[in-house]
């Protein structure tokens, strides 16, 4: 059996309370940074809808992009190790927060739909199965708790 190896990510994440009040819900800043060590810092907030500003990611925002953005690099890992040359690959990922107004919310999904470019058209058919099995080997897709739709197209250089 193969041993399990452990990577550890860190986060700090730091609160901006910029004179504000936590003692009323319309009173306290959204705003926060997340720093990771060696990494550009990244200025968040919370979603608009939660009196977050727009300017800023929020939290959904960032599990959103980490999503497409995992499948995408298992793509190309995959296309990678069988020597298909993809030239361009663009995702407009979708994802839908169903939330409850007292009770919290959660995702109910997300759809990511890719646009691969090919240096050789003869590639899109191989390819068309190493997009599905990227789906299944994204490890932030492995570990959430909702489903994720993937739809592709591909063109050739």
């Amino acid at each position: 059996m193969t041993p399990i190896k452990k990577l550890h990510y860190q986060a700090h994440t730091t609160w901006l309370p910029e004179g504000t009040d936590t003692r009323r819900y319309d009173g306290y800043s959204r705003q926060f940074r997340i720093a990771i060590p060696g990494k550009p810092e990244i200025n968040g907030s919370a979603d608009p809808f939660f009196r977050g500003d727009p300017g800023r990611h929020n939290p959904e925002d960032l599990l959103l992009a980490a999503v497409s953005g995992c499948h995408m690099l298992v793509f190309l890992a995959l296309c990678a190790q069988r020597r298909i040359r993809v030239t361009a690959y663009q995702d407009k990922a979708h994802g839908t927060l169903d939330y409850r107004p007292g009770q919290g919310g959660r995702f109910s999904g997300i759809t990511c739909t890719a646009q691969v470019t090919l240096a050789d058209s003869q590639d899109a058919q191989p390819v068309a199965a190493l997009f599905d099995q990227a789906a299944k080997g994204c490890f932030i897709a492995a570990s959430v708790n909702f489903p994720i739709t993937h739809h592709v197209s591909f063109t050739a250089d």
